[in-house]
């Protein structure tokens, strides 16, 4: 059996396989309600053999959303909306995942085919918070949010989770990369705050261990809590690997179970080195250095390269984006590839690889 197509343990959670499915914003919800369009994308993503579904970035406020097209979970009929996706996802032998987030001074934008310029708040958005007064590229300015209110958005995350185990799902991940809020804190680009949620790391770190710790204290102890960073911001005085390795080393020690490691987002003067497999090193970096396992992603797009990532030690896991848009059944061809015989749904056994 090929490492890729292995299962994985965390917690009390077993996973098929390692070829889980990356949250990927689908901008298709209204009042931020899950509906067809997810069941169908995440229920065909599960059908096609991945061990790990996770949904797209889910808002814990309705002002986190990153558009109002964007899915929510800060309200109990939302959980219940999630809760039949959940079961078909479980039902088709994948472990369902939700991503909780808040976009911060990202927020309020239109849907990407629409054009993703800030949406004004006369047009159905709304104003955008943030740790200081300090806009992306030329966007409006967001505000600052008090103490009091970063106290309230670590709640909200919290309130989410429970309802998250309330819809079904088995694993929880914290949105906090790409230049969304809780990355927001962590980067001296965007905070520039002088209270102790500002300055130095220990500081600018802070509110992302309060939220998981704040997660961590009402999602059941037997389930996965994973966190999503953003290695480095790929501009000069953001985010550094070095810090990312010292976040995770001290997440490992408020129940954190995995670092899904991604990059960028955060400063649009950003300069991305991109190719195949170009953020595979940092989680790498982040598994030596931490000691926590981590899932790699970034144009990881053929089972060999997966399952080389894997073998080398790279990550314990590799997440697929645009991968699985392409292909809603890679994990069941990589299998093939690889030479694993794993099972397909009965109704496709006719169509099954050899």
């Amino acid at each position: 059996m090929s490492l890729l197509l292995s299962p994985l343990t965390l917690r009390g959670t077993t996973l098929r396989n390692r070829a889980w499915v990356a949250p990927m914003c689908q901008y298709s919800a209204v009042e931020g309600m899950p509906n067809d369009w997810h069941l169908v994308h995440l229920g065909g993503l599960a059908r096609g053999g991945a061990g790990l579904v996770i949904s797209e970035a889910t808002a814990v406020t309705p002002e986190g959303r990153i558009s109002p097209a964007d899915t929510g979970i800060w309200a109990d009929e939302q959980a219940t909306a999630w809760r039949r996706i959940t079961d078909f996802v479980r039902s088709q032998g994948a472990v369902p995942g939700i991503q909780l987030g808040h976009a911060g001074r990202k927020a309020s934008t239109q849907r990407p085919w629409a054009g993703r310029a800030y949406v004004d708040p006369a047009d159905g958005g709304w104003p955008t918070v943030g740790p200081s007064a300090v806009a992306y590229a030329d966007w409006p300015v967001p505000r600052e949010l008090t103490r009091a209110q970063v106290a309230e958005v670590v709640q909200a995350f919290a309130d989410a989770a429970r309802r998250a185990d309330e819809a079904g799902f088995e694993v929880v991940e914290l949105h906090a990369a790409h230049g969304y809020l809780l990355h927001q804190f962590l980067s001296p680009l965007s905070n520039h705050r002088t209270d102790e949620y500002g300055g130095s790391f220990e500081n600018r770190s802070r509110v992302v261990v309060e939220a998981v710790d704040a997660v961590r204290s009402v999602w059941p102890e037997s389930r996965p809590l994973l966190v999503r960073l953003s290695a480095t911001d790929w501009a000069p005085g953001g985010w550094t690997v070095e810090e990312t390795v010292r976040l995770s080393k001290e997440l490992a020690g408020h129940g954190v179970d995995l670092v899904d490691v991604s990059s960028g987002g955060l400063a649009p003067e950003q300069r991305v080195e991109v190719g195949p497999g170009y953020q595979v090193p940092f989680a790498r970096a982040v598994r030596e250095g931490s000691g926590l396992p981590t899932a790699a992603v970034g144009l990881i797009t053929e089972p060999a390269q997966a399952e080389a990532v894997l073998a080398e030690g790279s990550a314990d896991a590799v997440l697929l984006a645009r991968a699985v848009l392409r292909d809603p059944h890679w994990p069941l061809r990589a299998a093939a590839e690889l030479g694993d015989d794993v099972a397909w749904p009965v109704q496709y056994e006719r169509a099954k690889l050899a």
